[in-house]
């Protein structure tokens, strides 16, 4: 039997919202699995749907930009240890160069790593900006998005300066039609990403162990529920459908105006080719600290 500790009660109670005593049950009945308690406590109804979005605990940037014919946009995550070091002119001058770097095209953050900068490797430039900046830095994370023909769209929410931010959005939009009407409405459907946090291009693209996963949890939920099997059915396919707008971008409802799903936005010549969503420090945790047992542990020797 897995010993349940209060850091794990806590960690279930923020990621559903459920009790302190239901969360410490459920993990009481699913010997300490997380992912099972928390669907067991949706099962009984004592939890939100939860979604896999890690704690922004890390600092640094978040870096997007395009090729000059935009159809080509890389995201950019480099790390740091505060908050400060983000306004500071060296680290986005950093930021910026690896950025410019990584739109050449590379098939991993490890290959961007490896590449030249100015007569040395990116990671080397990084460690030996660590001692002129005094901060310990990282890069994270390089994502990219691509079109053949039409316009990748970038966008930052709460900039702190040109292209970097906490949060880059990339949307690529397939297209003949001009640049133009496409750089507007990319705008919008990337604003529209950073604001909605789709998980899914489209349903094509729904994991089928995260679909099969939902599913089971809302069966479960109706029989909790008393339903008959059939009708218990029915109602999982109606709230799949549900899911799907929640969490697949072309089914979701445009947050401009409320009522028009991207899809029909998009029209019909127009195909989302991906998108990619980067938060800084998503999925990063720091060890939480006790300031005043620390003081105490001091005193006490």
């Amino acid at each position: 039997m897995t010993a349940i500790t209060a850091a794990m009660v806590k960690e279930l109670r923020e990621t559903t919202g459920a009790g302190m005593m239901d969360a410490k049950k459920a993990l009481v009945e699913n010997n300490g699995d997380m992912e099972a308690s928390i669907d067991w406590l949706r099962t009984k109804g004592l939890a939100k749907a939860a979604k896999k979005a890690g704690r922004a605990a890390a600092e640094g940037l978040v870096s997007v930009a395009t090729n000059e014919t935009c159809t080509y946009g890389v995201a950019v995550e480099i790390n740091a240890e505060t908050d400060f070091v983000s306004r500071n002119d060296q680290f986005q001058s950093l930021v910026d160069n690896v950025t410019s770097i990584a739109k050449a095209g590379w098939d991993s953050v490890e290959a961007l790593a490896d590449a030249d900068m100015n007569g040395k490797s990116v990671r080397d430039t990084i460690t030996e900006a660590i001692g002129k900046i005094g901060e310990n830095m990282n890069l994270r994370r390089f994502e990219s998005v691509k079109v053949s023909e039409g316009f990748v769209a970038s966008y930052v929410h709460n900039a702190v300066a040109d292209g970097k931010g906490k949060i880059g959005v990339l949307v690529g939009l397939e297209s003949s039609k001009p640049r133009a009407d496409l750089e507007t409405l990319g705008k919008q459907v990337a604003m529209h990403i950073a604001a909605a946090n789709p998980q899914f291009l489209n349903i094509e693209s729904v994991d089928p162990d995260v679909l099969e996963r939902e599913r089971t949890v809302l069966i479960d939920q109706a029989k909790e529920q008393g339903k008959p099997e059939e009708i218990a059915q029915k109602m999982v396919e109606g709230r799949i459908r549900k899911y799907y707008e929640e969490n697949c971008l072309t089914e979701q409802t445009f947050v401009m105006d409320g009522e028009t799903k991207i899809s029909k936005l998009l029209g019909e010549d127009i195909t989302l080719t991906g998108f990619t969503r980067m938060v800084l420090g998503e999925g990063v945790e720091i060890e939480e600290t006790d300031f005043a047992a620390e003081v105490a542990q001091a005193v006490n020797g």
